[in-house]
């Protein structure tokens, strides 16, 4: 099972892992994808759903909300996390060595990403004084990251507008909160809204002509200006191998939570014209990808 809230890729670079492992998809196994389209609220019923099909593996792809959502729908069908903030602060495993119960995989612990995009921005366009953070206040994954930021904005010469969106409806307030704000770039928080938004976000900053950084690469295919963070397709990758195993007969509260071992930084030098942009030779020689 696959509840791909995340973009098309991810699903792909999951079904790549499984083929390297041998798996033949509609012969050796089935993937049963779901999505919530950007809509947290339809977590739960879509985990009961999946559930009641006696699915063998719950593979929770978008992070703390779509696992704790499993997790709430069963707690003896495994769950494997593709990426996350911290499972032990939220309880969704007793360790990130021993996760003790029907939840492991693979998470995303590092609110100090989020000041280091604060960085890349400010070192990329050092006339940005005030940032605009998309921040979804039902996803307590945001807590550490904004916690880091707003110590670390002041001493970067930053003020930090929040912008909270809790729905897909929610986006026009929110362009419209930071066009009130008159904020000189955007940066966003892992979340499935922020996501399923990308494309959107990434459409406001043109039309203004404010650069952006987002959380991962797809928002730079998407039209986004540059992306900081870890490499989610190898994470979804990678979260194949716990699928193997489970059905090999490991049990989820003997495999240890991996954290992320590829960051990747990737900017779109297209986007970057289209807005009128510069970005120093330092920052383009230091990136994994530059899209031209």
């Amino acid at each position: 099972m696959f509840p791909c809230s995340g973009p098309v890729p991810s699903l792909a670079a999951f079904r790549q892992g499984l083929r390297e492992l041998g798996y033949v998809e509609g012969r050796t196994i089935t993937i049963e994808c779901r999505t919530a389209e950007g809509k947290p609220d339809r977590l739960a019923q879509l985990a009961v759903d999946l559930v009641q099909l006696h699915v063998e593996i719950i593979v929770a792809a978008g992070g703390e909300p779509v696992a704790r959502a499993a997790r709430q729908a069963t707690s003896t069908v495994p769950i494997v996390m593709t990426n996350g903030g911290d499972p032990v602060r939220s309880g969704l495993v007793a360790s990130l060595a021993r996760p003790g119960g029907n939840v492991t995989g693979l998470v995303t612990i590092a609110p100090e990403l989020s000041v280091k995009r604060l960085e890349l921005l400010r070192e990329a366009f050092p006339n940005v004084f005030r940032v605009a953070v998309f921040r979804n206040p039902a996803n307590p994954e945001h807590d550490a990251p904004m916690a880091e930021m707003e110590r670390a904005a002041p001493g970067l010469g930053i003020q930090v507008q929040v912008v909270n969106v809790r729905d897909l409806a929610d986006f026009d307030a929110a362009f419209s909160m930071i066009s009130k704000g008159r904020a000189q770039a955007l940066l966003t928080l892992p979340d499935p809204l922020t996501v399923a938004g990308a494309r959107r976000i990434a459409e406001y900053a043109a039309t203004h002509r404010l650069p952006a950084v987002y959380h991962r690469m797809e928002s730079v295919d998407a039209g986004g200006l540059m992306a900081y963070g870890p490499s989610y397709a190898d994470l979804f990758r990678r979260s194949a191998t716990y699928v193997d195993k489970i059905l090999k007969g490991a049990k989820p509260a003997d495999l240890p939570v991996e954290q992320p071992m590829k960051f990747e930084l990737v900017i779109n030098l297209k986007t970057a014209k289209a807005l009128g942009l510069t970005i120093p030779p330092s920052l383009l020689a230091r990136a994994d990808q530059v899209i031209e």
